[in-house]
């Protein structure tokens, strides 16, 4: 009988933690008898046959750095019927039995159709942003928050020392979770997200007017990528507030760096159980973290959740950040 072969590969977004994700399926994978091949640049690498099988060796010294070993792109031709076809033909000429996915939620439409061609698939969420509906963590989302956070710190020495208001863009497009976390983190007297609406006079410039009253000279908006705008912000108080006030944008800096402790563990769980999915026949599954424990649901099953805002956190940050 010849030896069960998986691949492993990393799509969308870069996120910290990844290369841990991928570490425990080589090992688990080898651990169970496997073959297991590490797919180069995404979906791109099925459609170009861009593999290279790995060994415990592969993925040595690999769990502290941030980024991916396997590297990451879009794929335009994947997103295609012939793509998928066309990855799916060089799995099987490849000899591959299943995959591991480990990105965001495109990355597992992605696993989906390709179950879908015959390839059983498992996704694993990682993305700095926390925004898939069906996990309630994501790998990468600590480590880019405490990325933040010290950034923002930074920020505060020189604002603290000028008397001066800093707005501060933060990722996450359609997620509120990293800007509302760190908020709070750095006492941000105002937090802009997507999930809910803002009027300008009232979450922003009256509680900064109410807070000088009662002694604070520097001020930190942290606001969400997906609410932008922040140097037109920027320029709005400082015209009604006499306050100097500067916008600074974050951007992928938030991406990098040496994953956390949470990372690190969540990763190696997450790909170990993704593996033991595959070891144990299943398909077309996406692993998640449900009450702190880590389980996994149908990928259209999942893909169709609606993610919900941590409203209560939000309404905590609005008293104590004041």
């Amino acid at each position: 009988m010849s030896k069960k072969t998986i691949a492993v590969l990393t799509s969308g977004g870069d996120a910290p933690g990844m290369n841990a994700a991928i570490r425990a399926v080589v090992r688990t994978g080898i651990s169970f008898g496997m073959r297991v091949l590490g797919v180069h640049r995404g979906y791109n690498g099925l459609l170009n046959k861009d593999v290279q099988e790995m060994d415990l060796r592969s993925v040595s010294d690999i769990i502290h750095h941030g980024g991916t070993m396997l590297f990451t792109a879009r794929s335009p031709e994947f997103n295609t019927p012939e793509g998928v076809k066309k990855a799916a033909d060089h799995c099987r000429e490849l000899g591959i039995d299943g995959v591991v996915v480990i990105g965001g939620d495109g990355s597992f439409r992605g696993a989906r159709d390709l179950t879908g061609a015959g390839i059983p698939c498992i996704g694993v969420p990682g993305t700095i942003d926390n925004d898939i509906a069906s996990s309630e963590y994501t790998i990468g989302f600590d480590t880019a928050m405490n990325t933040a956070v010290e950034m923002v710190d930074r920020l505060r020495d020189t604002t603290e020392s000028h008397d001066r208001c800093s707005v501060v863009e933060v990722m996450g497009r359609r997620c509120g979770d990293l800007a509302l976390q760190t908020g709070i983190a750095v006492g941000a007297t105002s937090i802009l997200v997507p999930e809910v609406p803002f009027d300008f006079q009232r979450d922003i410039i009256e509680r900064m007017r109410f807070t000088q009253k009662t002694g604070k000279k520097h001020f930190i908006i942290v606001v969400a990528e997906g609410v932008g705008g922040v140097a037109d912000l920027a320029k709005e108080i400082e015209k009604q507030t006499g306050i100097e006030t500067r916008a600074t944008v974050l951007g992928h800096v938030q991406r990098g760096g040496s994953p956390s402790l949470r990372d690190r563990v969540a990763g190696s769980a997450m790909g170990y159980y993704a593996t033991k999915l595959l070891k144990d026949g299943k398909s077309n599954r996406v692993v998640v973290m449900q009450g702190g424990k880590i389980t996994d649901f149908d990928i259209t099953e999942a893909l169709n959740m609606k993610r919900t805002f941590d409203k209560d956190l939000y309404d905590i940050a609005h008293v104590v950040s004041i």
